[in-house]
């Protein structure tokens, strides 16, 4: 198996706002996310809980997936949220 690369989702504790991302690394990504590694809007926002992802074999895929999901409305991105996670429970435990 080779390596994969996610296209994942995180909110905050009471799921108002949204963050899409790709990376090759699922685990290690939240991690930062979760210590606020990096300044940004995913810092400044508490985006720390994980709601969504995809893995896929090429990071073009992953990459056009996430551009995809970005264009999409956020009605668009809840409903892709609630079709595969409908309690909005946080993954990470089980990436």
């Amino acid at each position: 198996m080779g390596k994969r690369y996610c296209v994942y989702i995180l909110t905050n504790a009471r799921n108002t706002v949204l963050y899409t991302g790709v990376t090759g690394d699922l685990v290690r990504r939240v991690e930062e996310h979760r210590a606020k590694a990096v300044p940004g809007f995913t810092a400044r926002y508490n985006l720390v809980k994980l709601v969504y992802f995809e893995a896929f074999e090429s990071p073009g895929e992953a990459i056009a997936r996430e551009k995809q999901i970005k264009g999409g409305s956020r009605l668009r991105k809840v409903r892709l949220v609630e079709s595969w996670n409908p309690e909005w429970r946080d993954l990470a435990e089980e990436i």
